[in-house]
């Protein structure tokens, strides 16, 4: 899952055909995954459903009801012709991250380096953090 902040508090969504996963899915995960990383922060505004179906060509419906359960969810509140912005963060601890991004990103620059394609490198990550999830649970 691919997702980038394109401008102050605003998030690009893409969405991956290949997933399995529903659109309206992709991008609720899309926003917790940026609420969790604090690239969105309380009063932040998504990209309006306009702009959202201009960009992943998605029917306006899809992203409504991505929307709407974000705000069911307590994490985004809708103002009518204003916009949709974040109500709530889900991390506490945003400048614990960081300092593990960049540690990652110096771990894919590594990656890449010894010639791992960006399927292998998602890959490899995906396995291991599983491995690593299923030994922490059964300890």
């Amino acid at each position: 899952m691919k997702l980038e902040k394109c401008e102050k508090g605003m998030i690009e969504f893409h969405l991956d055909g290949r997933s399995g996963v529903a659109p309206y899915m992709q991008l609720i995960q899309q926003v917790r995954q940026a609420l969790r990383l604090g690239l969105l922060r309380e009063g932040d505004r998504l990209p309006t459903i306009k702009d959202v179906v201009a960009t992943v060509a998605i029917n306006p419906n899809t992203v409504l009801k991505a929307y709407r359960e974000l705000e069911y969810e307590g994490l985004v509140s809708a103002r009518p012709g204003v916009g949709t912005f974040v109500a709530r963060t889900l991390n506490a601890e945003t400048a614990a991250v960081e300092p593990l991004r960049e540690e990652l990103r110096a771990w894919l620059r590594k990656a890449r380096k010894a010639g791992l394609d960006p399927e292998s490198i998602e890959a490899l990550f995906a396995t291991t953090f599983r491995a690593q999830s299923e030994s922490e649970a059964r300890a």
